[in-house]
């Protein structure tokens, strides 16, 4: 250990001569790969220093969090890149990092040593390696490293990871301060600052994810429109768009007559993916028909042509096809604002620009159409296209854990281009901005793979698509006739079976209260119902409100709620099946009530109602809000279902105690035991589903093995077309159906071969009918109290 204390300042100055040495004498770095090379480094930066900071604190196993991090997530993820630019400082650095974590896992870094030799080394390593991609002071790719990093900082604080959060912001904001601020206006610099401040307050403070993601975007935004002042006339914008897709369209003819196809329809993906679509809410705007026109050409018949082979005279035909239409939208353009201002950090780079792409929310000026309203064929089709989206996801993430950038970033085009461009054309006129939406979030995840996040991030944009896409089928398709059918009768059935309990047992307060002449008690009876209501209703505002605050967790929530309804309805259901749950009940209520009215105690008749209702009212918010979440746009259904159940729960009440009526309560509890057991294995297949869609249990897809419901549907039934979900709701009914063939058939037949035995033997003891008629009276009771 005094040995690496020696080396490391011999180390530290070798280091800082080589960053003085020009960075000419080093390979430079693509823009693409430099941009790359520089977040991570800074991603590296801000886990060092937030180590550093927990060290100084006095909390080591934070510290070693951080710097197992940028060891193990963050390094790996450039090792190759930094390893071309220079492989000794690469080396190094890995050494240092390998060395920063351990060190303080077992103890032997203090604070001291940290501050001030081992985090300065690892910082004078990362400078060096900055410098050498050629970009660390470009004031461009500073602009796009700030703005990764406060991406990063939002999908932390999403995560609820607010140390790292935090300390992404400073880091963006010391880059800003070092390259960016001293050229700025006065105005845009303050007005930078304030945003970079109230974000930084909003994240103390607990703030919503949303608000923060607003400063997030508004520094942004400034940030490009800085870029866009210093830059000149006629070198970017909408310009530079045509220019790339002009210099593209040629490089696909190239590539075609030397017969390498492949890269041709990359050049041509490339062309549509990374340079049109940043045109075409401009281009709407002018002339809707023209647009649709072009992407046509590109996104479709380019590709099918190329994909075809077709000749390359075929091929240099229809390119000259979308050149003619290409120079009609640019006439348009030109006299935009934007067709000749600097384009926005990242459009001259492989990283699509999101805020160009969010120029377009409003740009739709077609007809609107109702939500469902799409033909028969679109439906089918759209869900056909997120079958293979979901497949293409899950491949994209393999292999981004692999390693393969590149391949991943091939795989989520092509889930965009084959598959979500299809699902927009019906889409779009349903909800346009929603559409432009999961546009977005589909660049968002090319620009996090392109730019090496870690895969935690990736998969948690992924995670954000797939419930988009769910929305966009319910878009498309409706809710039909069918789902709000179940979403009714389900409703129904949980406040039927929830309501009925709680009246049978107040009703037997009540009842006793008024055979034994202490009506006076009554009110309390009803004062504590009254308070149970309330608190059920505050029960509900609670689990809701966790819902709203969790953001990222709403997925993790509502899982845990399906599998904890469905842990609860399998209880409730097997005990309503032995018909012992409510009798026991019954039993302990008596005996309450008989020791209050003998002692006077107000309170005894105030807590037995309360509890007895909100018991009830517990177990019926989990239930509706496990249904809530899979029930989208059939609240009005679930309404109706809550709302008649309770008249009829109050219609069934009157019966009981005014018209003396009894209740086939056998074949009441029998119907609610199959309606909770139904339940219960809906609510199983979507809680695994759920628990699939953020990666905790793995996907096993079995589309066109297993049927592909309507989304609503699937979601009322929680039929999904995965292997495991389908295996936890087989386990499920397997359960139900041999406990019921347990209760209803052999333990019934046991107890009566019991039952015979002895009588049997009680006649041989002792012939005498008295005790046998006794016992007759006794189960006679029994069986008038079940019923």
């Amino acid at each position: 250990m005094e040995t690496r204390n020696i080396v490391i300042p011999a180390l530290l100055v070798l280091l800082i001569v080589a960053a003085m040495l020009p960075a000419v004498a080093f390979a430079q770095a693509s823009d693409s790969d430099a941009i790359v090379v520089l977040v991570n480094l800074e991603r590296i930066r801000t886990q060092v220093q937030l180590a550093e900071n927990m060290l100084q604190a006095g909390d080591r196993d934070s510290a070693f969090s951080h710097a197992f991090i940028s060891h193990t997530t963050i390094f790996p993820s450039v090792k190759g890149q930094l390893g071309a630019l220079d492989a000794g400082s690469t080396g190094q650095l890995e050494s240092a990092l390998t060395d920063y974590a351990f060190q303080i896992k077992d103890g032997t870094l203090s604070a001291e040593q940290a501050k001030g030799q081992a985090s300065p080394q690892i910082y004078a390593l990362l400078d060096s390696l900055g410098a050498k991609t050629g970009k660390a002071s470009d004031k461009d790719a500073v602009s796009q490293v700030a703005a990764f990093l406060l991406r990063d900082a939002v999908q932390s604080y999403r995560q609820q990871d607010y140390q790292s959060a935090a300390g992404l912001v400073d880091t963006a904001y010391a880059k800003y301060q070092s390259t960016l601020s001293g050229s700025m206006e006065e105005q845009r610099k303050a007005e930078i600052e304030s945003f970079f401040s109230d974000m930084k307050a909003a994240m103390a403070q607990k703030a919503g994810a949303d608000s923060v993601a607003r400063l997030q975007a508004a520094i942004e935004r400034d940030l490009a429109e800085n870029l866009s002042s210093e830059g000149a006339e006629g070198s970017g914008g909408y310009a530079q768009y045509f220019t790339t897709i002009r210099d593209l369209l040629a490089k696909v003819v190239s590539g075609v007559q030397a017969g390498d196809y492949a890269q041709a329809e990359q050049d041509g993906i490339t062309a549509y993916l990374d340079n049109y679509e940043f045109l075409e809410a401009p281009i709407e705007k002018h002339d809707a028909k023209l647009m649709t026109t072009i992407e046509q050409q590109m996104r479709v018949q380019l590709r099918e042509k190329i994909q075809d082979r077709e000749s390359p005279s075929a091929i240099q035909d229809h390119i000259n096809a979308i050149l003619a239409n290409l120079d009609a939208a640019e006439g348009l353009l030109k006299s935009d604002p934007g067709y000749s201002a600097q384009a926005a950090a990242g459009s001259g780079s492989s990283f699509a620009s999101i805020d160009e792409l969010s120029q377009g929310f409003g740009a739709y000026e077609g007809p609107i159409k109702e939500r469902g309203d799409a033909a028969d064929s679109a439906k089918e089709e759209v869900r056909q296209n997120i079958d293979q989206i979901r497949v293409k996801l899950d491949d994209a993430l393999r292999i981004y854990r692999d390693g393969d950038a590149k391949g991943a970033i091939q795989a989520s085009r092509s889930a965009y281009l084959d598959s979500y461009e299809n699902i927009e054309i019906p889409l779009r006129p349903i909800n346009p901005d929603f559409t432009l939406e999961m546009e977005i979030k589909f660049a968002e995840l090319r620009n996090l793979m392109q730019a090496g996040a870690p895969y935690e991030q990736v998969a948690a944009k992924a995670v954000e698509i797939r419930r988009g896409l769910d929305e966009s089928e319910r878009l498309v398709t409706g809710t039909g006739s069918l789902a709000p059918a179940i979403a009714f009768s389900t409703s129904f059935s949980i406040i039927f079976r929830e309501g009925l309990e709680s009246a049978l047992i107040i009703g037997a307060i009540l009842t006793y209260l008024e055979a034994s002449r202490n009506e006076r008690f009554k009110k309390h009876v009803y004062y504590g119902i009254v308070l149970a209501f309330a608190g059920t209703a505050a029960t509900w505002f609670a689990a809701q409100f966790l819902i709203d605050i969790s953001g990222a967790n709403a997925s993790i929530i509502e899982a845990v709620a399906g599998i904890s309804a469905v842990a609860v309805l399998f209880w409730v259901s097997f005990w309503i099946l032995n018909k012992v749950e409510t009798k026991k009940w019954i039993e302990f209520v008596k005996a309450k009530v008989w020791k209050a009215t003998t002692t006077g105690s107000v309170m005894v008749f105030v807590m037995l109602s309360f509890f007895t209702v909100y018991r009830e009212g517990f177990e019926t918010v989990l239930f509706y809000q496990a249904m809530m979440s899979y029930a989208r746009y059939m609240e009005l259904y679930v309404a109706a279902g809550l709302i008649i159940g309770l008249g009829i729960i109050i219609g069934v009440t009157f019966l009981v105690r005014k018209l003396g009526k009894k209740l086939p309560l056998r074949v009441l509890f029998g119907l609610t035991m199959g309606v909770g057991a139904y339940m219960s294995i809906a609510f199983m297949g979507n809680a695994i589903r759920e628990f699939q869609e953020i990666g905790l249990i793995e996907t096993t897809h079995m589309i066109g093995t297993i049927p592909r419901l309507d989304i609503n549907l699937a979601a009322m039934t929680g039929i999904h077309p995965t292997l495991e979900t389908v295996v936890a709701q087989v386990a499920l009914l397997a359960v139900y159906l041999a406990g019921s063939i347990y209760v209803l058939w052999l333990q019934p037949r046991r107890k009566k071969a019991i039952e015979t035995a002895r009588k049997s033997r009680a006649d041989l003891d002792k012939p005498a009918t008295g005790s046998s008629s006794g016992g007759s009276r006794a189960d006679k009771d029994i069986d008038i109290g079940d019923h």
